[in-house]
């Protein structure tokens, strides 16, 4: 772990350190800033910008497939008229809602978090911390720790190794590390992959390129839906913004909430309806049932939203054509596919996916234990077993990731107001007798992308029952995170130097 050297490392002490500052760690310090008067802070962004994802990805057309009703904040409605907002949009959200709050004076920028340890006897996270171009080691103490660092790195994208990568003699890109000065123009460009960045690229690029080809192992589910919501637009002439802004957020938490139950109670009824709209759109002449039938029911992996059916145009007026097939190996001038068949390009990009990490990579040790979160239960979802005053931000899988990180930021700003009240010091989730037995279910069910099977035996575990559960669900997650006891006989609450078992 970072921060070992034996060379003196000046401490700072804070009542709570957040890890990111990206639409998650904002949002959560914009909470605190609402819910813990008083209590010091500190958000801590590896990047020199705040806004992650939404500031670190910069490939064409770059935007969200949730809507902004649903994606932004709950206590700061979204304002533009286009619910499907593009990544400058959402990144100035982020900035607007963050100056708002005046939280800009707490976030440290080049604060790259390596690692964490938890001392029983202070009852105290110490964070270590590389800071500046020179990576610079620097600790900071906390009592409470809010991990806002999303879930994929920011160093690389998922790259699968491609026979013959190195013997192409055009360009190969990965859309996390997009280069501002590359031109598209009269080029004849593959797309690899089929999920939502492949798809937001094809339009994109088909409007610069001579042709674009997107190039897929299997097909997914796509739904064609509206940039814009006319019913919020509607209430927001006649409502006061947040009035509006409410309406919208519940409306379409309701729709997400009935389609994805939907795919799970009538896959058959679903799978024929969304076929029939891709139909509807591409003619009869268009071989559905190659290249956007998949072999998974929908919701076993994410949607891909089309806002106003732009990959679709496209396809129509022959600016871009869809091949499925399997990548054979790379070629001076293309990829051969194992059909026989070779794409000539110019330009290739790899839209192959992100690379998990856990707890945004950081190390961490109880009591100079390390902690592996493999070996842990998740306690709904945000603490794992057996480690105190840590909670962990992560969204849904079948859902605006913000409707969660939002509920998990108010449970957050309970539980350390309950132990500000009651004179605790730390709270951690203890398996109680009748739950060491519990079989250990994957983190996430019923959800089969790769970029989650890579690595899910890196994850905390499910049991099968309560708390030890991560639903998925932001109904249920609303009653769980507000409306619960905190005290539930399953958090173990005690003061600095004592030991779970010596607390009444």
């Amino acid at each position: 772990m970072s921060g070992t050297s034996t060379m003196s490392v000046a401490t700072e002490t804070f009542d709570i350190v957040i890890v990111g500052a990206g639409l998650s760690g904002v949002g959560a310090a914009c909470h605190i800033e609402r819910r813990c008067a008083g209590r010091s802070y500190v958000v801590l962004e590896g990047r020199e910008r705040m806004g992650g994802t939404w500031d670190l990805f910069r490939y064409p057309g770059i935007r969200s497939d949730s809507d902004m009703h649903t994606l932004g904040y709950s206590f700061r409605p979204w304002r533009e008229a286009q619910a499907i907002a593009d990544g400058p949009a959402i990144l100035g959200y982020i900035r607007d809602t963050a100056a708002e709050f005046g939280i800009g004076q707490n976030i440290r920028y080049r604060h790259a978090v390596t690692g964490a340890s938890w001392s029983d006897r202070e009852a105290r996270w110490t964070v270590e911390v590389e800071k500046g171009p020179d990576r610079e080691p620097a600790r900071l103490k906390a009592r409470f720790l809010l991990v806002c660092a999303g879930y994929y790195s920011y160093e690389r994208g998922h790259l699968p190794e491609f026979t013959g990568r190195e013997r192409f003699s055009g360009t190969i890109i990965h859309p996390q590390q997009w280069p501002e000065d590359l031109d598209c123009s009269d080029r004849k460009i593959v797309v690899i992959g089929s999920g939502a960045t492949a798809m937001t690229l094809v339009p994109q690029l088909a409007r610069r390129a001579r042709h674009v080809v997107m190039l897929q192992r299997s097909p997914t589910w796509v739904i064609a839906w509206p940039d814009r919501d006319a019913i919020a637009n509607a209430l927001r002439r006649v409502l006061p913004d947040r009035a509006a802004y409410a309406l919208t957020r519940w409306k379409n938490i309701r729709m997400q909430r009935w389609l994805y139950r939907q795919t799970r109670r009538r896959p058959e009824r679903v799978k024929r309806k969304l076929l029939q709209w891709v139909r509807d759109e591409l003619g009869p002449e268009f071989d559905v049932e190659r290249h956007f039938t998949p072999t998974y029911d929908p919701w076993d992996q994410r949607l891909c939203l089309l806002p106003n059916g732009d990959l679709f145009e496209v396809l129509r007026d022959g600016s871009a054509s869809i091949v499925t097939d399997r990548i054979e190996s790379f070629t001076e001038t293309g990829i051969a596919l194992a059909s026989g068949t070779v794409l000539e390009a110019d330009i290739i990009v790899t839209a192959t996916g992100l690379e998990l990490v856990v707890l945004g990579g950081m190390a961490l040790t109880v009591d100079g234990a390390p902690v592996d979160p493999a070996d842990a239960f998740t306690y709904k979802g945000v603490m794992l077993s057996g480690v105190p005053n840590l909670v962990s931000t992560f969204g849904y899988v079948n859902a605006s990731w913000t409707l969660r990180s939002d509920l998990v930021a108010e449970y957050f700003c309970r539980l350390v107001n309950y132990a500000g009240e009651h004179g605790y010091d730390w709270a951690r989730p203890e398996l109680r007798a009748e739950d060491r037995a519990m079989p250990q279910r994957p983190w996430v069910s019923g959800f089969s992308p790769g970029y989650i099977q890579r690595v899910v035996a890196r994850l905390p575990k499910q049991g099968d029952r309560e708390p030890w559960l991560n639903p998925q669900d932001y109904i249920a997650d609303r009653k769980r995170f507000r409306a619960a006891d905190i005290a539930d006989g399953v958090l173990v609450f005690g003061r600095a130097a004592q030991q779970p078992g010596q607390v009444a």
